[in-house]
């Protein structure tokens, strides 16, 4: 060959090797994530359904330690995802989506089991044709994450609001925006996730940035989940 084709070879051979190792990484995001919400779904359909486990939180104090506990570890998570190593980033997300399975079980409670099957399964298409579209498109999208950041801080202030309120119709506005939001958002991380892949170097940066991936998207699709069943689930009699 010619230096100039040994270049293009080259070029092409490290290509290619880039593109297969975004897609072993972006399949480790989302059995992260599948993961997350398999432990999130044991845990709220078991102690959703056992009088025993849900009458003691739910008719007591406790419920609001068991409500704002996730929110903890959000926080818990944004402090120490620099000096944390990936297998404790891995174990504290799983951690994480058991203590939201715990928040979620009130759902049962609230809702018919049928709705709750057919609204996880309208989520999960809406994600996974928004991650999608966020993967394969070459349009930047970063320029929306302000306004949709923005859309996010209104969101939790209106739901915050509306805790005192009671407003159904303002709870409505919430659902309906808050879907808009965090399906944008999906598009959105799922386009960064790829972005830092290229960033980072080495094993250990890579897990650990798959597991706060995974983490973002996990919340985008329980967001989904929970304002849609707000909005369509049917409720028990």
């Amino acid at each position: 060959m010619y230096p100039e084709q040994n270049r293009t070879a080259y070029g092409t051979m490290n290509a290619a090797l880039y593109d297969e190792g975004l897609r072993q990484h972006m399949l480790r995001v989302y059995n992260y994530m599948g993961l997350g919400l398999v432990i999130t779904g044991i845990v709220a359909f078991v102690v959703g359904t056992t009088p025993a486990l849900y009458v003691p939180i739910f008719s007591s104090p406790l419920k609001w330690v068991v409500m704002l506990a996730p929110l903890a570890f959000v926080f818990f998570f944004s402090f120490k995802m620099q000096t944390m190593s990936a297998a404790s980033a891995q174990m504290t997300f799983y951690a994480f989506s058991a203590v939201m399975g715990l928040s979620l079980a009130s759902i049962f409670l609230v809702f018919t089991g049928a709705s709750i099957a057919r609204t996880f399964f309208i989520a999960a298409t809406m994600f996974g044709a928004t991650s999608l579209y966020g993967y394969v498109t070459k349009k930047d999208l970063s320029k929306f994450g302000s306004f949709l950041m923005m859309g996010l801080i209104g969101v939790v202030i209106a739901s915050i609001v509306n805790i005192f309120l009671g407003s159904s119709a303002l709870q409505f506005a919430v659902s309906v925006i808050g879907v808009i939001v965090f399906t944008g958002l999906t598009a959105w991380d799922t386009q960064n996730i790829k972005e830092q892949y290229a960033e980072n170097a080495g094993l250990e940066a890579n897990q650990k940035l798959a597991v706060f991936g995974a983490l973002s998207l996990y919340l985008n699709f329980v967001n989904i989940f929970q304002l849609l069943l707000s909005l369509t689930g049917q409720q028990e009699d």
